[in-house]
């Protein structure tokens, strides 16, 4: 009998690369790996990137470099590089550190045991985009028990070609999963703990998996079918675009109960101008209005988005009308970032606004996001919600979970993780709520 091999993955980014990462650990325990949780134990090293942040490859070869004394003290040691800045790097990665063993591009990381099984005496590149289903070619998941909460990806890559991005040139082109092989994972997860699922997508409402009746199904179909699982009680989705927020998907969000009170919509800007720039293909208005009809679906919702703040060429009106627009939304939660150049991007080579100037916009604008998001909070305190309990908290007896608005809380209370109960929100923190359990 083979001796177990140590594996250790390091993941950087978005919730996609979280399930990533999930099935490459999945793929190699085929080839005999179990996960460890520092890269001194390890006989592999599988760096799983994310480029949509200012720097990214640069941070992945910083990351590499700390690992040069492991790799001399043991030469056996194999490093992979995975994920979108392998895609987008290639070969160009193992030219500057010859180190490492393997670099796998997102689309085929169920390529990973027999790269792996090759590495060590060669090494290994493969970014292409396979016409296999990877998700099929990867080994069935072992029965562990999970914990109340999973990702699931459903659909990948994206055709919008925003000014800004990288992901269609390192995701490819939007595929969806199939209905039938979304559920059967949905089914295992559930008998396997989980009570919440969030549905995973690059431009995840663009959805159009086939389905049993061999139509394309919409995330609203999708979502509609997820909810009859029993035991599956809470279904979140992310990331979306406004220009695929369908009819029957804001139909849903009042209609399927399951489906929570929470919606990430990114708009990135708030000046048509910008928007064009952009190559958004949607405006002030039309995000408005489209608001304005979710919220008439679903009343308690609470709006999540994106900004990017000192895109090539914005002015001060520009940032002005953004700015009236976070005013007009009120949102709940929201991530704004310094626009950063992203190489091969159009917006790459267009005149950038100064580095000052961005984090002073930025700065501006985050005190705004802020003030409202208290304002969410604060407006919770004395209200009923309900709150999947996920682990212990710091204090003794303290439990803390996700509310239905995905706001984090805390309480007191002899409760288990999977408990699903209605808390009385008494507090309001900076990053949390404080709640009591709710009587009756």
């Amino acid at each position: 009998m083979s001796t177990p091999r140590k594996l250790f993955i390091k993941t950087y980014g978005c919730q996609m690369n979280v399930y990533d990462s999930e099935r490459m650990a999945e793929a190699l325990g085929g080839s005999g790996y179990t996960e460890v949780g520092s890269p001194e134990e390890a006989d592999m090293i599988l760096l799983n990137t994310c480029h949509i942040r200012e720097k990214a490859a640069e941070k992945v070869y910083s990351e590499l470099g700390r690992y040069k004394d492991l790799k001399a003290a043991k030469p056996d040691l194999k490093i992979g590089v995975a994920g979108c800045v392998a895609q987008a790097e290639g070969e160009e990665i193992i030219r500057r550190q010859p180190m490492v063993d393997l670099v796998v591009g997102p689309q085929s990381y169920h390529r990973l045991p027999e790269m792996e099984a090759k590495a060590g005496t060669e090494k290994v590149v493969d970014t292409d985009f396979p016409e296999e289903d990877k998700f099929e070619r990867l080994k069935a998941r072992p029965k562990a028990k999970r914990g109340p909460t999973a990702f699931l990806t459903v659909q990948e890559g994206c055709d919008k070609f925003c000014a800004f991005c990288v992901v269609p040139y390192t995701r490819g082109a939007e595929v969806s999963r199939p209905v039938a092989r979304v559920l059967t994972e949905a089914r295992d997860l559930v008998e396997r703990g989980v009570r919440e699922i969030t549905l995973l997508g690059q431009n995840v409402n663009a959805y159009h998996g086939e389905g049993p009746d061999g139509r394309d199904w919409s995330l609203a179909g999708l979502i509609r079918e997820l909810a009859e699982i029993e035991g599956l009680e809470r279904i979140r989705f992310t990331t979306s675009h406004p220009n695929d927020m369908s009819d029957d998907l804001i139909a849903a969000h009042g209609e399927v109960g399951k489906l929570m009170p929470y919606l990430h919509l990114p708009v990135q800007s708030g000046s048509d101008r910008i928007l064009k720039r952009m190559n958004r293909s949607h405006d002030r208005d039309s995000y408005l209005r489209l608001i304005d009809r979710i919220r008439a679906a679903r009343p308690d919702i609470l709006i999540s988005g994106d900004f990017i703040v000192g895109f090539p060429e914005e002015t001060d009106a520009d940032f002005r009308d953004t700015m009236r627009l976070i005013e007009e939304v009120r949102y709940g939660q929201a991530f704004s970032f310094k626009y950063s150049t992203r190489p091969g991007t159009p917006a790459a080579e267009r005149e950038q606004v100064a580095e000052e100037v961005k984090s002073a916009r930025l700065q501006e604008l985050q005190a705004l996001i802020t003030r409202q998001q208290r304002a969410v909070q604060d407006a919770m305190v004395g209200q009923t919600v309900g709150v999947l309990i996920e682990r212990a908290g710091r204090m003794p007896g303290q439990m803390v979970g996700k509310s239905d608005h995905l706001h984090a809380v805390h309480l007191t209370a002899d409760l288990a993780p999977g408990d699903l109960v209605r808390v009385r929100i008494t507090e309001s923190g900076p990053n949390s709520l404080g709640g009591v359990l709710a009587r009756g």
